[in-house]
């Protein structure tokens, strides 16, 4: 197994925001997590990457506890994320997003402005070649299309080698065929390098389709797992999250 976590919790004031969540995720497996606006997913995404701390339970990667590190730490243990919001630099190249992505996992970031800027270039058109932006890379991010801009952030969680990549969201805000074309891009870069993937999608469908594993969160806690066929049959899920009664 890649991660397990132990009785997690988390409050904000008199909100319960994760609630005794335990589960764990082998390696390789393609796992989502999917619950109604305000289940706790993201939090829960924040609590495993360092950006909350919990006020109960531990999370451990590789058998190693990673409970309460800060991000950068996470991120050096071989773990990525992306964001609800696209988090680039859009004032930067598509190139050198990737460039400056790299710099800091090779931990070199304070020679970004420098002739080091020639460094990594090969990495760089490799990560663009397999995101599908070598074609824009001089355009500055900024200017990129929504599910251009959510492809440059994939590459920037790719630049992290993970082991494990956590997306929150991916295909918010896109239309039917950029989100077909996301997914299909997520699927194929999972594989061919062997990522164990955990994310939270909204689009059912897609979560059908690419997930091995649902887990189904509710006001903080978990109320289901299984596979998606067992998901499509629970009663609970349908009557609280997919809105349906047999």
């Amino acid at each position: 197994m890649i991660l397990r976590v132990e009785r997690l919790n988390k409050s904000f004031g008199g909100l319960m925001a994760v609630h005794n969540v335990s589960f764990s995720i082998q390696r390789g497996e393609r796992c989502a997590i999917i619950g109604p606006n305000g289940a706790g997913k993201s939090t829960l995404f924040n609590l495993l990457t360092g950006h909350l701390h919990p006020d109960r339970g531990r999370v451990y990667f590789q058998e190693e506890e990673i409970t309460g590190l800060p991000p950068h730490r996470i991120c050096r243990k071989r773990i990525s994320r992306s964001f609800q919001r696209v988090n680039i630099f859009p004032m930067l190249s598509v190139f050198e997003n990737i460039q400056v992505a790299l710099f800091a996992v090779q931990r070199k970031s304070k020679m970004i402005f420098s002739p080091a800027r020639k460094m990594a270039r090969q990495e760089t058109e490799r990560l663009l070649e397999n995101i599908g932006l070598q074609g824009q890379r001089e355009v500055i991010s900024g200017t990129l299309s929504h599910g251009d801009q959510k492809r440059l952030e994939l590459g920037i969680a790719l630049a992290g080698d993970p082991l494990l990549l956590l997306l929150d969201e991916p295909t918010q805000g896109m239309s039917p065929d950029e989100t077909a074309a996301t997914m299909a891009l997520i699927d194929r870069i999972t594989r061919e390098r062997e990522i164990t993937l955990l994310f939270v999608e909204h689009d059912i469908g897609t979560v059908f389709a690419l997930a091995e594993v649902i887990r189904v969160l509710h006001l903080g806690a978990l109320i289901a797992e299984g596979k998606p066929d067992e998901i499509r049959a629970n009663d609970e899920v349908q009557r609280i999250y997919l809105g349906e009664r047999k």
